[in-house]
Parts: structure tokens; sequence; C-alpha cells
């Protein structure tokens, strides 16, 4: 029986000072990962990040707004957006827009954020963003799918509000959460679309999982209609001692693995092409719906092998 998972790219819109992201590397980069046939192309979200070091980032909306109008069948995803940080009706407006400049090819990841120095610089109270967050989702949602909004959420006084074009999408584009913690796991059983995370182990993937399908089930909603992503760093070399410690060193200079989390630089997929398929393989036997590889360095080699070589053999098996 052929694997049903979907495999996503993802993006690299933020670097490390003093490199500096490149718009238009990023759009030929975003062209290549269509011809190489993923199902989705991911990019990361903040707005200051760091301070010594500092990560350079391009804005997620803006360079999805690129891509759309330079590629045509690969779906374009925010992994995470972070969405308190965002006026609601203005990142309504920004996400329908999306959505039709790509003829419905959104995928909105989203979450409440962790960078309490970005909230503080934003204005946005860091103490309270779970649920500015909630609040959110029901205005965007409402936004997208009724045709006049009538409704006070704090200072967002909707009166007769009307917003179109609406998302091509119906009746909505997908939105999935992203987030580690009970409340966020509750979160995206009772409001989303699905579940989205960041570098989990297979096993690590299941015990979360399965609480956002209980939360679902408790809230009277299928469970089986919600969609679960992961994303998984990757490194391909003639074996795995080989590309083991470069790897590691790029997972201990370019990545954060939150505390309160099961993420981790162990979930990484490491090894020649039979030994990336088979672990790749026990991630798919969780049952989930999307890997969305991040290639070590963003490397086109390393990504022409994932496309040419390790997900053809992926989805005979």
């Amino acid at each position: 029986m052929k694997s049903n998972v979907r495999f996503g790219i993802a993006m690299r819109n933020f670097t490390a000072y003093p490199e500096l992201p490149d718009p238009k590397k990023l759009l030929d980069y975003a062209v290549k990962m269509e011809e190489f046939e993923f199902e989705s192309l991911w990019v990361w979200d903040h707005i200051l990040l760091g301070v010594e070091p500092h990560f350079p980032i391009i804005d997620s909306l803006t360079l999805l707004t690129a891509v759309a109008a330079k590629t045509t069948k690969i779906k374009l995803g925010t992994g995470v957006l972070v969405l308190p940080l965002r006026n609601p009706l203005v990142l309504a407006k920004q996400l329908a827009s999306i959505d039709q400049i790509s003829e419905g090819r959104l995928i909105v990841g989203m979450a409440s954020g962790w960078y309490k120095r970005e909230f503080d610089a934003v204005g946005v109270p860091f103490e309270k963003r779970g649920n500015i967050m909630d609040e959110n989702i029901e205005i965007i949602t409402r936004l997208w799918t009724e045709d006049m909004v009538l409704g006070e959420y704090g200072d967002y006084n909707l009166r007769n509000s009307v917003m179109f074009p609406k998302p091509v999408q119906k009746p909505k584009p997908q939105i999935l959460i992203g987030g580690y913690v009970n409340r966020v796991l509750k979160r995206a059983g009772e409001k989303g679309d699905g579940w989205l995370t960041y570098f989990y182990t297979p096993d690590s993937f299941l015990k979360s999982w399965k609480k956002v399908c209980e939360y679902a089930e408790n809230a009277g909603r299928d469970p089986t209609i919600l969609e679960s992503t992961n994303q998984l760093p990757i490194a391909i070399g003639d074996s795995r001692s080989e590309i083991f410690g470069p790897m590691q060193e790029w997972l201990r200079t370019e990545w954060d693995y939150a505390d309160w989390s099961d993420s981790t630089a162990e979930s990484a997929i490491i090894g020649n092409v039979d030994e990336c398929i088979e672990q790749i393989q026990e991630h798919i036997e969780t049952g989930l719906d999307r890997i969305i590889f991040v290639p070590y360095k963003y490397d086109l080699k390393q990504i022409e092998v994932i496309s040419k070589e390790i997900i053809p053999q992926l989805e005979q098996k």
C-alpha cells in the first residue's frame, strides 16, 4: 500500500547576522522547489529575533505573496505565523489576499509565540498571548466565512464589518495550530484544522497527537478530519558517521529547542539514502499527514536527493 503522506520543504527566510536573506535567491529557490514537485513550501515567521547573535528575517507574508506570483502549483505555508503579534483584521485581509493571488494554495500554520522581547517591542502583552490568539482565530474565521460580522472583541468593534474578497478556499484556508503544551494541543483539537509541530521524534509526536485527537472528541469534533504535520531536519551523506558531526553542529548553532517541549535535535534524519528512508518511515508509521523537511543548510544538492531518490521510494512503500 502506497503512503499518502505529503512532503513539504522549508525555506531559509532567516539567517544569522552578518549574513542577510537574499530575496532573489529565495524566489529562485521557491521556483526550484516547485520543479522538484514538493507538495508545499514553508516560511518561518518573526518580526524581531535575537540580539547577539540576531537573525535577520524577511517578512513571511510579503515573501509568500511574491512566491505566489512566481509559482503555480506548490502550496504555500507559514510554519508558523506568530498570530498574537498581528492585528487580526489586517491579517485576515492579508491572508485572504494571498489565497486569492495564489488561487487557493495557502496553508496557515499559526502559534501563540515564545519570544517575550519581540512581544514587548511590538507592544503586545506576552502573558495574554494565549487569550489573544483564541480571540484572533475567531475574528479571522468569521471575517473569512461570514458576509457581515457583528461583534466586539476588546478594542475591535466590528460593526457591520464586511470583508471581501473572501479566500478562494471554501469555507476557508486550513489553519494548523503550532506548539507543544496541553493548552496548545487543546486549541488544535477544538479550534484548528490540525496540528503542526517542530522537530519531534515519532514517539513524542504520537503522544501529543493522541492528546489533540482526544481534545477534538471531547469537543464533539471528528478527529479524523484533522491534519498532522511535523517539521523535521534532514542531512544526507555517504554514511551516518560522515554527516552526523556537521549536522549536529548546524543544529546547535542555528536552531532553538523549547525546554518545555519534546522538540529535540534527536529528531533529525541523518545518514545515507537508505538510512534516511528507514528513519523517515518510522515517522510515517505514526500516521501523520505531512512531513516538512528542513534540509541541511538548505543545500540544493541535499534537496535534489530528497526529491529524486528519497521521496519516490517512500511513496512506493
